[in-house]
């Protein structure tokens, strides 16, 4: 069995700014990041739909000790993302000083942007991640 949509395309998607997902023909539940079955029912009979990228934020965190490779960016936030479309995914915020960050933020619609991190000696070279930022204002 193979995947429906690979790590490596996800990966090239983001890269053009744009963000995939798995929908699934039986329950009609998208997937996000793509995994192998179906989140909900274990399906495997998924096609391959671009999703928006907008949603509202639902918590999130904020990075005061980052990972090698990354220490300058610290302070950052990371949020957890509700998207219109049913999953939930998590990336950086991108256009908030983390010093203002509080719990006004849950509930914040924000899109999909993509930011190319460096890779480190752990991973595979660089590579594209969500960031979001906010759709409406702060």
């Amino acid at each position: 069995m193979e995947y429906k949509l690979s790590f490596k395309d996800y990966h090239k998607a983001l890269m053009k700014n744009k963000l995939m997902g798995l929908k699934c023909k039986a329950c009609g539940t998208i997937t996000c990041p793509p995994q192998m079955s179906c989140r909900n029912c274990t399906g495997f009979d998924l096609e391959v739909v671009e999703l928006t990228g907008k949603g509202k934020i639902t918590t999130y965190t904020t990075i005061y000790v980052a990972p090698e490779g990354r220490e300058n960016e610290a302070p950052y936030i990371i949020v957890l993302v509700e998207l219109e479309e049913g999953p939930w995914i998590m990336g950086n915020l991108y256009d908030m000083d983390p010093a203002r960050a509080d719990l006004d933020l849950i509930g914040k619609p924000v899109e999909l942007g993509t930011r190319i991190f460096p890779g480190d000696k752990y991973s595979d070279g660089p590579a594209a991640r969500p960031v979001f930022r906010f759709t409406d204002g702060k």
